[in-house]
């Protein structure tokens, strides 16, 4: 069997931490900014060390091509090397690093598959800089157009398309003109679950569906001491009774059902003013489709009933919705299989986050494989996955990558 070399892998893992690196060890390298670009360069220069045919698509996603005996549509893996601001060196960045290690190994053994293999990396995955998240994917699979993508704009008002122009990211090659045969996304788990149950692989058979919404709400400032209850006009109130209600409400409903206000800032923000705006999002996942718009409902019903007692204004402004996901059968039983024919331990099950992936199910054929997360972590500097085990996720994506090229 073919070999993957984890030590190189966990050496480039280092490597593209180091860019965007923060204290404790975490990452901060947002969408477009100075850092993605650097990560960016570092990443498209071991893709050209590989002899990949590098391609800069139109919203600034990267494919690195290697050529088979046939042309036929590639077999793709990939994912993201954009991080949150408080972000590990994991989320994503395995799944990148791990294709270009599957390369190297085939190079090495001077193996050229039957179909070309690609190694991609997506824009602004996280969405922590530019919302929608998961969007440079959600272009490429035709869910959104290059005008309302390029339009999409941070909190100072730089928009993605300037952004892209400014880093030098701003291709020229149509998102989507390749398509894959299959797409494959190994991934760290970010939950608990393998973790807690000793489990070497996930297998992943879909992914939740998203719901995210940024409510404002403009009410009345006045004096903290000096007003009564009964007359205040308080938005912060509002963004309060949001967070209590969808807590309970997750509660309530069970099963895979979540709900997390993330966002919250306050006007004038000072300890005896009334505030007089807030804004929040309110972040609802579920694998069910129909009880996601449940929670939804109960959630905008909580927030007309509360902003007419309370007397203040609301304005509500989806940023993201996407319905659940659910990967190619077949695919998923290759995972499996491969899995245990290492005799590692797996797992089925959901993810709880958004991928790539669930973008890419739009257009071919496709699967995800996770590692765990020590502790659940993720999105936070202490993020870690033992080294076995990303040797092992890698491994299977070496195999599996094999057996598809020579379909």
């Amino acid at each position: 069997m073919l070999r993957l070399d984890d030590r190189r892998l966990l050496s480039a893992l280092d490597e593209l931490a180091g860019i965007g690196a923060i204290e404790g060890g975490g990452c901060a390298r947002l969408a477009l900014t100075d850092d993605d670009r650097l990560g960016r360069d570092l990443v498209v220069g071991w893709m050209k060390e590989l002899g990949l045919d590098v391609r800069v698509d139109a919203i600034g996603n990267v494919i690195g091509l290697r050529a088979g005996r046939e042309n036929l549509p590639p077999v793709m893996t990939g994912s993201h090397i954009d991080t949150v601001r408080t972000g590990g060196r994991y989320d994503g960045n395995y799944g990148v690093l791990a294709g270009l290690e599957v390369v190297r190994a085939l190079n090495e053994a001077k193996i050229t598959t039957r179909r070309p293999v690609a190694i991609a990396f997506f824009t602004n995955e996280e969405g922590a800089r530019f919302q929608p998240d998961m969007l440079g994917s959600l272009v490429y699979a035709g869910g959104l157009g290059l005008n309302e993508a390029y339009a999409a704009a941070d909190k100072d008002g730089r928009s993605v398309g300037d952004e892209l122009r400014r880093i030098g990211y701003l291709g020229t090659t149509k998102p989507g003109a390749l398509k894959p045969h299959a797409f494959l996304e190994l991934h760290i788990e970010q939950g608990p679950i393998l973790d807690e149950e000793k489990v070497r692989i996930g297998v992943v058979e879909s992914v939740q569906g998203i719901s995210w919404i940024e409510y404002t709400v403009t009410g009345v400032s006045n004096h903290a001491g000096t007003t009564p209850m009964r007359l205040r006009r308080d938005a912060g109130y509002l963004a309060a009774s949001v967070n209590v209600f969808a807590r309970k409400l997750a509660q309530e409903m069970g099963g895979n059902q979540v709900a997390t206000v993330g966002a919250l800032t306050l006007r004038p923000n000072l300890i005896n003013v009334v505030p007089n705006r807030a804004v929040f999002t309110v972040d609802l996942r579920n694998t069910d489709e129909a009880k996601l718009k449940e929670a939804e409902a109960c959630v905008a019903a909580h927030v007309a009933e509360v902003a007419k007692a309370e007397r203040v204004e609301v304005e509500a402004k989806v940023l993201a919705r996407f319905e659940p996901v659910v990967f190619d059968a077949g695919l998923v039983d290759r995972v499996e299989r491969h899995a245990k024919a290492l005799s590692l331990s797996t797992r089925r099950m959901p993810s709880g986050a958004g991928h790539d992936a669930q973008m890419m199910q739009r257009i071919c054929p496709t699967a995800m494989i996770f590692v765990p997360s020590v502790a659940g972590l993720s999105h936070n500097i202490k993020e870690h996955t033992e080294a076995a085990d990303l040797a092992a996720g890698a491994q299977i994506l070496l195999n599996l990558m094999l057996d598809l090229a020579e379909e």
